[in-house]
């Protein structure tokens, strides 16, 4: 426990309303995967003067604090997070439509958002529309599916430095690369996004929205909580035929299984903790290396107490 945490809340619900701060939550509540014990405090902003309040507090107490966004690439240990979690999704999520442009804050889900250009009659980002994160984590990691990429329709980023102060960064300056891009692990929140699309035609982006999504099903469990691929695509490989190369499908350890249906997927059968799928991540690196060669390199991001 760091300080008073007490006095931290008092200082943050003298700015922003008590009941988007919540304390001792569990963290199970805010990730896809259902997992996570519990956080110190979450705080879900609502407007950019929240942002640069709660920046200004951990600085004070001297306090550590992560910046999440809808927790579907997340997995949260088993004993929580001390410190204060700064949920970007559920209120900062601001749309507005300029022309052939979307300009959004950044805790709007990427599903809302390809739904919103969709009605706009705006194409270009139907890819993303099966995406489970936000607009923020999305542009920071350069999220993709099915042929396209946040670098495809990203025109500028705005963000918060930890101090409070904000930045302009524009297509060229984000360096976007393979799941990554130059504000990935830099002191920054983002704050808004302004998405460069095209005029397109609201059926066909319609048929193609609803071909991805049949794809989804198809391969994927979604019927079972879990945070998406847990693997980067290694340099000509698939992830999930490797580790079932391995002969790894279907195997598990306490709830957490190698999903039967997508081998590249970890889910949660119930009651799986995040000890269990920590053990099978490295299980699953250590069975691929051994069989096949190919080092795997984590996508999804681990974080909290041991």
């Amino acid at each position: 426990m760091y300080r008073d945490m007490g006095k931290i809340y008092n200082d943050l619900v003298a700015h922003i309303p008590v009941n988007q701060v919540l304390r001792n939550e569990p963290m199970k509540n805010h990730t896809s995967f259902k997992i996570g014990g519990p956080a110190d405090i979450v705080v879900i902003p609502s407007r950019v003067e929240h942002i640069r309040h709660i920046m200004v507090t951990c600085q004070k107490w001297s306090i550590p604090f992560l910046i999440m966004g809808n927790g579907s690439n997340l997995l949260v240990r088993d004993k929580g997070i001390r410190g204060v979690v700064i949920k970007m999704s559920g209120l900062f999520n601001q749309i507005w439509v300029e022309g052939t442009c979307i300009r959004a804050q950044s805790g709007t889900l990427l599903s809302v958002l390809a739904k919103k250009a969709l009605q706009a009659g705006l194409a270009g980002l139907e890819f993303a529309s099966g995406i489970p994160g936000t607009l923020g984590g999305a542009v920071a990691m350069n999220a993709g599916a099915y042929g396209g990429e946040m670098k495809d329709v990203v025109d500028w980023v705005q963000v918060m430095d930890y101090g409070g102060e904000i930045y302009n960064f524009n297509r060229d300056e984000l360096q976007f690369g393979y799941r990554t891009s130059y504000i990935q692990g830099k002191p920054f929140v983002v704050i808004e996004v302004n998405l460069s699309l095209k005029p397109g035609d609201p059926e066909e982006s319609r048929a193609l929205i609803n071909e991805l999504a049949r794809r989804r099903r198809d391969k994927q469990p979604l019927s079972l909580p879990s945070a998406g691929s847990v693997f980067k695509r290694p340099e000509g490989y698939y992830a999930g035929k490797l580790i079932e190369s391995a002969g790894l499908k279907g195997f598990r350890i306490g709830d957490a299984q190698v999903s039967e249906k997508h081998a590249g997927f970890i889910v949660n059968l119930g009651e799986a903790t995040a000890k269990d799928v920590i053990m099978l991540i490295e299980i699953i690196k250590q069975r691929v290396k051994e069989f096949t060669g190919v080092e795997l390199e984590q996508e999804i991001r681990i974080v909290g107490e041991e």
